[in-house]
This record gives C-alpha cells, sequence and structure tokens, in this order.
C-alpha cells in the first residue's frame, strides 16, 4: 500500500467552524464543557456543519497560549463546567456563583486562578470527604487513574512539585528533583501528596466532561477537529519528563530553541523558545514518545491537525540564548519515516498538515507523497497574483480552505487593514463589494474545490480585530476573545442559511 493511500481520507465535501472551547458564551469567566458546548453542537447541527476545530486543550502555562502547555496529554480544569459539580453535591450553587462577576466578553486567566481553581480544590475536598468514587457519567475515579497512569503520574507530579517550589521553572527546582525517577526517592514526594492527587482529580473532571461532550457530538453528527503543536514548552511535565528525547540537559539546558525564520508575520522571525527533539533518540525507540501523543490526542478526537508540519521535513533550530530568531539553521527533520510509524501505530488515524508559512518544494511533496491534505488561507490570497497558491482556482479537492485561522485577523479586521489594491483586488474576484466581506469569503470559500472548509466563529458574526484569537510574535493579551450570549443567540439564525450554501454546494 502506498504512502499516499495510507493517508487519504478527506474525501468528502463538507464545512467546519474553528471555536476553542474557552471562547464559548457563558457566566464563569470561561468557555466550559458544559451547556454552552452542547448548544453549540446543537447549532453546527442545525447548519449542515460536520466539523467543531478547537485549539489545544492542554493546561496553559505562561501567557496563557494553549500551543505552550504544561502538559501534551493533560486537560485545562479552567475548562471544567461547575454546574454539574453542584448538580452531584461536591460544590453547591453559592460557591460556583462567586465566579458570576467576572467578565463574560474576555477570558480573565488571573482571575480564574484566583476564583476557580480553590473551587475546583473544594469540590475535591468534599468529594473525598462524602467517600465518593465516581460521578455519575465519569466512570470511576481509581478505574480514571489506572487507564491514564503512563501520563498522569508524570503529570501530577510535576504540578505537585511546580506548586511546591511556588511555580519555579523545574531546572531551578532541587537537584534530587529534577527527574521523575528521582523525585520518587526524595523528601518532596511526600510532601506532595496532595498536590498529586488533587491534579488528578481535575484531570478526571475534565476528561469525564470532555468525554460527554464527545458523544453529544458524535449523536448529532459533528466531529471534533483537535489541534498538535509540534514543539512542547520548556517548562512543562513533557520536557521534565523526557528530556532524554530533547536536544538539552537534564537541568533543562537546551543548546538550540524552536522558531521560525523572518517571514509574513514578523521581519525577525519567530523565537518561541521551545526545546528541540532530537529525532535521532526517537527513531531508536520507534518515537514511541510521539506515537503515545497521538494515541492519547485521537482518544479525544476525530480528526488532528499537525501544527507546524513543515517541521517534519526540516526545522529552524536557534542557538539557546538569541534574542531573536534570524541566527537559526534549517536542521533534517524524521521526514517519511516517522509518518509511516505512526501509520503502522495508528492506523485508522485522520491529520490534516499545517502547511503555512515560508515552505519550499519538498516539504509540499512530501506532504503528497504522503496523501494528507495541506491548508490554504482566502486571507493570503488576494495581493494581485493570480497564480497565488490560495487563490481558489489553484487550489486542490486535497485541502482545507480557511478565510483565517487563530492566527490571522478575523475577516472584517483583515480587509480593514489590507491595501486598497488588495481590496480592490479581492472585490474583483469575488465580485463583490466589499460591504460584506466575511461572508463573502464564507460563500466563496463553500464554492471551492476544496474538500473541507473551516471559519472562524468570528466570522459569522462579521466581528472586527477586536475579536482577534491571536497576534503571533507577542505574548500577553492574546487567546482571550469570548462570544457573548447575546451575539451567540443572536447569530444562531444563520443555521439556515449555512445549511442552504451546504446544500447548494454539497457540502451537508
Amino acid at each position: 500500500m502506498s504512502a499516499k493511500k495510507m493517508y487519504a481520507w478527506l474525501d468528502d465535501r463538507s464545512a467546519g467552524i474553528l471555536l476553542h472551547p474557552s471562547s464559548l458564551p457563558g457566566n464563569h469567566g470561561i468557555g466550559t464543557l458544559g451547556q454552552t458546548a452542547r448548544a453549540f453542537i446543537d447549532f453546527l447541527a442545525q447548519a449542515g456543519i460536520q466539523y467543531w476545530q478547537t485549539l489545544p486543550l492542554g493546561p496553559t502555562g505562561f501567557g496563557d497560549s494553549p500551543y505552550s502547555s504544561l502538559s501534551s496529554f493533560a486537560g485545562n480544569p479552567f475548562l471544567i463546567d461547575l454546574e454539574p459539580l453542584a448538580n452531584n453535591g461536591i460544590l453547591d450553587g453559592d460557591e460556583a456563583n462567586t465566579l458570576l462577576g467576572l467578565s463574560r466578553e474576555r477570558a480573565d486567566f488571573a482571575a480564574l486562578r484566583r476564583i476557580k481553581l480553590p473551587l475546583l480544590r473544594l469540590s475535591h475536598k468534599k468529594f473525598t470527604q462524602q467517600g465518593r468514587n465516581y460521578l455519575p457519567n465519569y466512570g470511576r475515579y481509581a478505574d480514571f487513574k489506572e487507564a491514564n497512569h503512563q501520563w498522569l503520574e508524570p503529570f501530577c507530579a510535576y504540578m505537585g512539585l511546580k506548586e511546591r517550589f511556588g511555580g519555579a521553572f523545574w531546572g531551578d527546582w532541587p537537584e534530587e528533583c529534577r527527574s521523575l525517577e528521582s523525585a520518587r526517592n526524595s523528601n518532596f514526594w511526600g510532601e506532595t501528596a496532595y498536590g498529586r492527587e488533587l491534579n488528578a482529580f481535575f484531570q478526571y473532571l475534565f476528561f469525564g466532561q470532555w468525554k460527554q461532550i464527545r458523544e453529544y457530538a458524535k449523536e448529532n453528527s459533528v466531529q471534533i477537529i483537535g489541534d498538535i503543536p509540534i514543539f512542547v514548552a520548556l517548562d512543562s511535565a513533557d520536557a521534565w519528563a523526557n528530556p532524554g528525547i530533547f536536544q538539552m540537559s537534564g537541568r533543562g539546558d537546551p543548546q538550540f530553541v524552536a522558531g521560525v525564520p523572518p517571514d509574513y508575520f514578523s521581519e525577525t522571525g519567530q523565537l518561541w523558545g521551545n526545546p528541540l527533539y532530537d529525532w535521532d533518540v526517537l527513531k531508536s525507540g520507534g518515537y514511541r514518545w510521539w506515537i503515545d501523543r497521538l494515541k492519547a490526542n485521537f482518544a479525544l478526537y476525530d480528526v488532528v491537525r499537525l501544527d507546524h508540519f513543515r517541521a517534519f521535513y526540516d526545522y529552524w533550530r536557534i542557538p539557546a540564548g538569541s534574542e531573536d530568531a534570524t541566527r537559526g539553521k534549517w536542521m533534517p527533520g524524521p521526514q517519511d519515516d516517522f509518518f509511516k510509524a505512526v501509520k503502522k501505530a495508528i492506523p485508522s488515524g485522520r491529520i490534516i498538515a499545517e502547511d503555512l508559512g515560508e515552505i519550499h518544494k519538498k516539504v509540499f511533496l512530501m506532504r503528497d507523497r504522503l496523501g494528507l491534505p495541506g491548508m490554504s488561507i482566502l486571507h493570503f490570497a488576494f495581493e494581485g497574483d493570480p497564480t497565488n497558491l490560495y487563490l481558489p482556482h489553484n487550489l486542490v479537492p486535497n485541502s482545507v480552505l480557511y478565510p483565517g485561522t487563530h492566527d490571522n485577523d478575523t475577516t472584517r479586521g483583515w480587509y480593514d487593514k489590507a491595501s486598497e489594491e488588495t481590496r480592490d483586488f479581492a472585490r474583483h474576484y469575488l465580485r463583490v463589494d466589499g460591504h460584506d466581506i466575511a461572508w463573502d469569503m464564507i460563500r466563496c470559500a463553500y464554492q471551492s474545490v476544496s474538500n473541507l472548509v473551516i471559519f472562524q466563529m468570528q466570522d459569522l458574526m462579521s466581528l472586527g480585530t477586536q475579536a482577534r484569537m491571536n497576534i503571533p510574535g507577542t505574548s500577553q493579551g492574546n487567546w482571550s476573545w469570548r462570544m457573548t450570549g447575546e451575539q451567540f443567540a443572536a447569530h444562531q439564525q444563520s443555521a439556515g442559511y449555512l445549511r442552504h450554501l451546504g446544500r447548494i454546494y454539497d457540502r451537508c
């Protein structure tokens, strides 16, 4: 069987919406895995939308970026819905109502740490005091810990130790705590027993609620697309528990770090700072850590988007301590060998390759050999060149088309900031006057040959730059946009029109 046949899966025409759960409406300071998530799935089903795409769901660290998670396997406790905890008697309504004063338009992460985490700790205290061993529809707590022991123990140990040492980076912890093995034999292991148990309980709640959301989506013929950042954060359970698979010392000192060279987004590139994989070590172990990571994600999602796909072919290696990303060097990645190993271990895995940015021909050739659908962005299409790869007449069926992603402005924001030449080209190409550009782009995408088209929820509401999710290269003020309940209610009427478009263009 050829590599192309092994990885080709995008055969039917369909549509999706990109919305992170944190952006869902609600009155508890952040979107959660509760009733509003179900209402959003109802909307997708009514609109004939088959896919809900999220950002990574892991617990966030510095900057609150879902692409800089404390773990590649764990879930974000902030997304836990408190209402079922109250319904199950491990919180009461008055306790949960302490969140009601938080913003409904932005996710206030500092306030969530101050208010929501103590409420989750209280739910664990009551769960324990009441002698519970399960919650209805969540499964038995002991069974959850046993089934997820491989990643759960190191994650909970890392979180317990991190709290014990005041949130310090693990490379600055006492020497006996800089690896999981030595930490188990240290005096700190007993000190952090409560912290380990607390974090295991948070994960029990998160995965119990996510499982119910997945089941509800399946009942409504909605599939979920997840997102896997290629790199992990230096300050993460992944790097702490597995230093040997990275180009760094056991003290957390990387020689080189990840990023990308100067491109469309930044004149000095993007200095991400993530530790780089030692692909020779990973290959010698059959890529076990990566395969375990992918298996965990395929247990969460129906499809996964591999962020920064290019780095599997070659990656930008920047000397540690650099002020920006300009001094990097391209180094070879694992290429086809990695994907063959993944296919053998996960035969039914469906993957989208995020192949944006400065990409050379050999990366596209690898993508096509594997049969993976790549991504196209309409915001990048209208610079006046009719051969532009992202213009709809140059697309191919085996692709995923977005007007813009979480790293782009909203379509209204993009149009307002674009040059007059770009706006003029877009108006002529789309045969519109531009007054409703977000929906013009949606209609254009529906008409395209790309088998899958995905829209930011912000574009369905024609929102401007104030609703942008992320500005690449910046570390503060991102990831906090939320859809209000009023906005969601006002735009649910678009479901009928979206279903109409889906029928016309064979996407229902």
